[in-house]
């Protein structure tokens, strides 16, 4: 099946970044030209590095809170520029809320006037501490907004909304995906993430950190299906929002268990005190994706995680 048209030219905001990287050379390897803009402050140029001397491939280093400094014409805007780990967004709260509000007011401008498509990287976390699993799209979601999660939750909610907005008020193209859980290699040790986490520990000889008694879920997503499904809902013409991850839920101290498994260490575990809104389950429901895109995750949970400990093996913390 093809994925979806191939577009002249398409602008990724924070394309240095882990699910950023792989959307654009994605984009490039379908024969679309691709502009990068990240402000660098969680992104890494070590992520386009292969790139750079690609003549379709144009990076330019911009806040996109601040400018963004790209014209027409443009096809696709797939806008992800936002600290997404837990270690990026509590180290910058302001500029996360400020990608999720400033950015993507200044994405959709630019959507508006090229007549592009606009595809905004939203998140399962707009669900919060959800009360129903799985969670499908219609679902409101139980967010704190006064927590230390909540300049990463309420900022996405924010652009979701603005989103809808210039949809039903300008008529702009858009599309809302809401990013499950998502691993792969590009991801930073230190991000605060469980399988970046549980790696790096495993490698370094150290027990895995589990917060709490570890029986909270998480559903897991190999960042090579998330693109295909990203370049699909892209390519749809439906608005979503459309729930993007798998529907498999596995327990997080299952995770260490499989990740301790598959690199030969020892099974150790510290537990610590779990995170304040720390979600207990957290599970797409995916019928919409299947429905309207064909689209579901093919990597099994174990050949995902054996590609990203091969990556980290010979990567540098």
């Amino acid at each position: 099946m093809t994925s979806g048209p191939r577009w002249h030219r398409a602008v990724v905001t924070g394309g240095a970044g882990f699910v950023g990287s792989h959307l654009c050379r994605r984009l490039l390897a379908d024969g679309c030209d691709v502009v990068c803009v990240d402000s660098m402050i969680s992104g890494r140029k070590e992520n386009i590095e292969e790139l750079l001397g690609d003549p379709a491939f144009e990076f330019i280093e911009a806040d996109v809170t601040e400018s963004l400094p790209v014209g027409p014409p443009v096809d696709l805007i797939a806008h992800l520029a936002c600290p997404a780990s837990p270690v990026d967004y509590t180290a910058h709260p302001i500029e996360t809320l400020r990608a999720g509000s400033h950015g993507t007011e200044r994405a959709l401008g630019l959507a508006a006037a090229s007549g592009a498509r606009f595809l905004l990287a939203s998140t399962s976390e707009v669900y919060g501490d959800p009360l129903v699993s799985p969670q499908p799209e219609d679902y409101w979601g139980n967010v704190n907004p006064l927590g230390p999660r909540a300049v990463y939750d309420e900022g996405k909610r924010y652009a979701e909304a603005m989103t809808a907005a210039c949809r039903r008020t300008y008529g702009t193209d858009t599309v809302i995906a809401r990013i499950f859980n998502t691993y792969g290699p590009h991801m930073r040790r230190t991000d605060g993430r469980v399988v970046p986490a549980f790696i790096g520990q495993a490698l370094s000889g150290q027990p895995f950190t589990v917060a709490g008694d570890g029986r909270q879920t998480r559903s897991l997503c190999y960042i090579d299906d998330l693109v295909e499904g990203l370049v699909r809902l892209a390519g749809s013409g439906h608005p979503g929002p459309v729930n993007l991850g798998n529907p498999h839920e596995t327990t997080v101290r299952e995770i260490a268990a499989t990740i301790a498994r598959l690199t030969g260490r020892p099974d150790k575990v510290r537990h610590v005190p779990p995170a304040p809104d720390d979600p207990r389950r957290r599970c797409p429901d995916i019928s919409l994706a299947r429905s309207v895109l064909r689209w579901e995750p093919t990597i099994a949970l174990e050949a995902g995680l054996r590609r990203t400990i091969a990556w980290f093996r010979g990567d540098t913390p």
